[in-house]
């Protein structure tokens, strides 16, 4: 029998307890159909999450480190695994929403779609929200999967952007009131209908993808022992991978529940919070009225959107054991007022653009929305720019 297929006692145990995760996952999802209300879209929630934060954590499908990894290596696989998933979503969508709009006259938005104002304060949001990602070393999703691998910052930048959202719920009347209920909430098919929208964004991701690979330079890798065990439970998965995946998942999510989306549950916490603490205004104005940055003053312990939180900080959990990738460590102080600080960015940033980098940036172009696309160039620009300073004054 291959040397790569003996398993030791360490191996059994770290099986042993991805398994039990897993399996702990699939029952309460069953139970959850069974016996809560709302109960399947509950259940699915769970097992979306549950499958995002694998994939997330088995591919490292980061926002800021894939972009780290261009502006420094000019290795752009990982981009390229972003614009995989926002084609296969794009496609998905375009079906989806054909199905439920069949003529997207102007005026006329699909249900749920995270399909924003577009202004400068969109702008302003995003810029904010990639410094936060450079400053704290990842994006939201990204913190939520190493809390899985055992990160102690992570919980710092989380706490940071529960802050940064009460700052920006300070900040939002004043913000909508004089800028953004005028600004335009652009959908694509409104203006080109089905077919032109999905051509003009597949031309974009082509023209971008082509320019990456361009820029890409080659890099060689030594060869590890190939086995299934390894290709499925412990080497890194190729970032198209988890594109392909994420992908298909932001358009069965969108069918099933709703769009893709990290923040919503952080934001609802952090408003419940500021509620009781009364710092938080009583009425945000038009705040309801948007579906990206789903905000709600919790009355209940379950959501769809916390289920897929604990899904994913728990599958990644698992992920990582099997992979050999929980590592806690002991960050210093340094790093962990860093990470509190690019939290507090994030959070500001995610809630004034009415999301984040998956639900914002992902669904929303996915969706075809203008406000996807402003999002990503300004958060680049953002992120590319701290993190030029950062690499500067290290």
């Amino acid at each position: 029998m291959p040397s790569t297929f003996v398993l030791n006692k360490a191996d059994y145990l770290r099986y042993t307890i991805s398994l039990a995760v897993i399996t702990l996952l699939i029952f309460f999802s069953w139970w959850l159909a069974l016996h809560a209300d709302d109960g399947r879209s509950l259940a699915f929630s769970l097992l979306a999450g549950g499958f995002f934060g694998v994939v997330l954590q088995r591919s490292r499908f980061c926002f800021f480190c894939v972009t780290r990894e261009f502006i420094d290596e000019r290795d752009s696989r990982g981009l390229l695994g972003i614009i995989v998933a926002l084609v296969i979503g794009t496609l998905g969508y375009h079906i989806l929403l054909s199905a439920m709009l069949p003529t997207p006259a102007p005026g006329r938005l699909p249900p749920d779609a995270h399909i924003g104002p577009v202004s400068w304060v969109l702008a302003l949001a995003a810029l904010v929200f990639g410094a936060g990602m450079s400053l704290s070393g990842s994006c939201i999703s990204a913190h939520l999967y190493r809390l899985g691998e055992g990160s102690v910052a992570s919980i710092a930048a989380l706490i940071g952007a529960i802050g940064g959202f009460v700052l920006g719920f300070l900040t939002w009347n004043t913000l909508y009131l004089r800028v953004i209920q005028e600004a335009p909430v652009v959908w694509l098919p409104n203006h080109l209908g089905y077919a032109g929208s999905l051509l003009l964004q597949l031309g974009l991701l082509l023209a971008i993808a082509i320019v990456l690979m361009t820029l890409h330079r080659h890099k060689t890798f030594s060869v590890t022992e190939f086995s299934f065990r390894n290709l499925l439970l412990e080497q890194r998965w190729p970032v198209y991978v988890g594109g392909l995946f994420i992908g298909a998942l932001g358009v069965l999510a969108y069918f099933r529940v709703a769009p893709l989306g990290v923040t919503a549950e952080l934001g609802s916490l952090a408003r419940t919070l500021g509620n009781k603490a009364e710092l938080v205004p009583l009425r945000l104005e038009g705040l309801d009225t948007f579906s990206g940055c789903a905000t709600v003053i919790k009355e209940s312990i379950l959501s769809n959107n916390g289920l897929f939180i604990l899904a994913l900080v728990l599958a990644s959990f698992a992920a990582a054991v099997s992979a050999k990738q929980f590592q806690p460590k002991r960050p210093g102080l340094i790093e962990l007022l860093r990470n509190f600080a690019g939290g507090v960015l994030m959070g500001w940033g995610s809630m004034t653009a009415l999301g984040c980098t998956v639900g914002t940036l992902l669904s929303g172009i996915m969706a075809a929305a203008v406000s996807g696309w402003v999002f990503a160039v300004f958060c680049i620009t953002g992120l590319w720019l701290t993190w030029l300073v950062r690499k500067r004054f290290p």
